[in-house]
């Protein structure tokens, strides 16, 4: 039995009342929770601010930075004073970026992401990606480990192949407690991500805050305890 279960919060949204509400009521000592902050959120009026006060929170910061070295290596700095405790970055931007990230990351766990759970192997043709999503998220990986990223982020069905290459924090989005997808593609659940898969961080966004928040988070633990 996994001790350990920790979940990721995707606070999708730019209404920081929402968030206020989704933080409350995900409190549990079941679970390992952190609240992931991305785009939307960050962009919003006064989405930094808040994230910038929020105090003994797990926070993932999911900015997905993709650019040339010096633009992702400056701004990395500037999201210092955030004290975050993850940040994303594309592994697609390239291994001299993903170096200089990590050269000024500090206390910053980063985390690279592979091949986006919303893609599939078509999508990945229309844009012309020649190989697998497997083969792909394994070079992903090497490159991964080559710039010692802290973290990988990856769909679960890619981990067996990935826990091969990349020994550290695995984190997998793409988690759903029914079987509906919505506008992902590569999809589990969190039992299978957990204890077949070994993954060590779920992220779970609508599953968990569209509807009645804390009826979904006693679901998701009854589904992990049973």
């Amino acid at each position: 039995m996994i001790k350990n279960k920790k979940i990721f919060i995707a606070c999708d949204t730019n209404n920081i009342d929402r968030v206020k509400k989704i933080i409350k009521q995900t409190q549990t000592k079941k679970l390992k929770i952190g609240y992931k902050f991305g785009l939307e959120f960050i962009n919003s009026k006064n989405g930094r601010a808040f994230v910038s006060k929020l105090k003994k929170k797990i926070i993932f910061l999911d900015l997905k930075l993709h650019d040339i070295p010096n633009t992702m290596r400056s701004t990395l700095i500037t999201l210092k004073d955030l004290k975050v405790n993850y940040l994303t970055v594309h592994i697609s931007s390239g291994l001299k970026a993903l170096k200089e990230v990590k050269k000024v990351s500090g206390k910053i766990k980063i985390a690279g992401v592979t091949t986006l759970t919303s893609l599939d192997k078509k999508d990945l043709k229309e844009i012309g990606f020649k190989k697998s999503i497997k083969k792909l998220v394994m070079h992903q990986s090497k490159l991964a480990r080559k710039a010692n990223l802290d973290a990988l982020v990856c769909s679960a069905h890619e981990i067996k192949y990935i826990k091969k290459i990349f020994k550290k924090e695995i984190i997998t989005p793409g988690i759903r407690l029914t079987k509906n997808s919505h506008d992902q593609k590569r999809v589990m659940t969190p039992r299978e991500a957990i204890f077949e898969k070994r993954s060590d961080w779920l992220v779970m966004g609508r599953s968990i805050t569209k509807g009645n928040i804390k009826n979904n988070i006693k679901s998701l633990i009854n589904h992990l305890y049973k």
